[in-house]
């Protein structure tokens, strides 16, 4: 199934399966979908959709791809580095990322594979692990780098506070359940800047795989269903090229995954 969130005619937020045959259509699902739900026979007309939920907790990787952590000059990590987004950073397909008047000048992108676990787990063996997620979705783990890395911002930067300015996480545009990618198989995955390919990687480079990943942050914390955990980007991105290359008013970036989908934000600065 492909489960999108969405506005409807008549205003109200709604669940329902989405089919890219048709649009702006899509069938309504009642109840919570990561516990007792049903497929409804009524089709509803979208008229606008959103990010496909609203997580409990965002967890994110970084250096998870080898060519990204060569790119930056880190040492390929041992363990998972894991750093956290705030949910109020997320947004939906076709809303605009704001460049924050706390820090508008090296906001970067990063396009991302989202995992959404579908049920509680703690301690997960890796074995078992892909049986705790309900489904794939695009993301834009937008980065405000100057927060996140400048000394001045703090003693060695502020990752959290740098990857969580409202807008910094694009989502969408719609949940493949994990019955449609069975095994996370290698995808294809890049990102599009005003029409220019700017990253162009699979998820084969992944230093950790999706089980691994799964099982390596659920020693350390119960995982709850509706978290998302962002599995790292690939390499080029804007602030290791030359010259350095960040968003701008007026952008459009495109988070392109094979089988999962293709997420569309523009870019704007926030007003006074």
């Amino acid at each position: 199934m492909r489960i999108c969130r969405y506005i409807s005619e008549d205003r109200l937020t709604r669940t329902g399966i989405w089919r890219p045959e048709e649009p702006k259509v899509a069938q309504v699902i009642e109840g919570d979908i990561f516990s007792d739900f049903h497929v409804t026979g009524e089709m509803d007309r979208i008229q606008r959709l959103l990010s496909p939920l609203k997580p409990t907790a965002i967890f994110a990787l970084g250096f998870n791809y080898g060519k990204h952590a060569e790119e930056t000059g880190a040492h390929l990590p041992t363990v998972p580095v894991l750093f956290m987004k705030a949910p109020t950073s997320v947004i939906g397909p076709k809303e605009t990322i704001l460049l924050p008047l706390a820090g508008p000048d090296r906001v970067d992108y990063e396009g991302e594979l989202a995992v959404i676990i579908g049920k509680r787990g703690k301690n997960i063996r890796r074995e078992e692990a892909l049986n705790y997620v309900f489904g794939y979705t695009c993301a834009n783990d937008v980065s405000a780098r100057d927060w996140q890395m400048d000394k001045e911002r703090g003693q060695k930067g502020q990752w959290v506070r740098g990857k969580s300015f409202d807008t910094f996480c694009p989502l969408g545009p719609v949940i493949v359940t994990a019955d449609e990618i069975p095994g996370v198989p290698d995808l294809k995955i890049r990102t599009v800047l005003n029409h220019q390919i700017v990253q162009d990687s699979s998820t084969g480079d992944m230093i950790f795989d999706v089980p691994t990943i799964i099982s390596e942050l659920s020693r350390s914390m119960t995982l709850e269903a509706g978290t998302v955990i962002l599995t790292g980007t690939p390499e080029g991105v804007g602030y290791t090229r030359v010259p350095p290359l960040f968003l701008r008013p007026g952008d459009e970036i495109r988070i392109e995954i094979e089988r999962v989908g293709v997420l569309v934000n523009q870019v704007d600065r926030e007003r006074p």
